[in-house]
């Protein structure tokens, strides 16, 4: 039930993709994961996104939910020291045959503005109506380059 796929260095809505269709499939039903990053240091830091596909990219808006003031978010900075993330959507429930996870690991840039953020913003939004209400053009994108993609058990069903 465990499968990893080969590194693919395509991103960017590329039409080529690390993920297998059923990872692919597992992906899109999540509506949450993990997101890790970690700083120059090498700590860790682990905070849970909303995201969208899109080919070998994963997006993650910076959204409008109340943040400290003024103080930069950490995986931001973490991203810009040290680009390798890794992402975790998975499923529990009290059926344990129903277990499964799918970890992707890649580069992450942000985006600050231009096609590919606005693009990014709209798959969102189209996901999670909650972010159709916020103001998130000035605000940045993580876009995750899928290098690798490794799940476990029922990720098929």
């Amino acid at each position: 039930m465990s499968a990893e796929t080969p590194r693919n260095a395509t991103g960017g809505g590329s039409a080529v993709s690390a993920l297998t269709a059923a990872e692919r499939r597992f992906l899109e039903a999540a509506r949450l994961a993990h997101l890790a990053t970690a700083d120059a240091a090498g700590r860790p830091h682990v905070m849970p996104v909303c995201f969208a596909v899109d080919g070998a990219t994963i997006y993650i808006t910076i959204d409008t939910k109340p943040k400290r003031p003024k103080a930069k978010l950490k995986r931001l900075t973490n991203i810009e020291q040290n680009p390798e993330v890794a992402l975790v959507a998975d499923r529990y429930d009290e059926d344990w045959s129903r277990l499964g996870w799918v970890m992707l690991r890649g580069r992450a840039e942000i985006l600050a503005d231009g096609d590919e953020h606005d693009r990014a913003q709209a798959l969102l939004r189209e996901r999670y109506p909650q972010y159709r209400a916020m103001r998130l053009e000035g605000l940045p994108v993580i876009a995750v380059r899928i290098a690798r993609a490794r799940s476990w058990g029922a990720v098929e069903t």
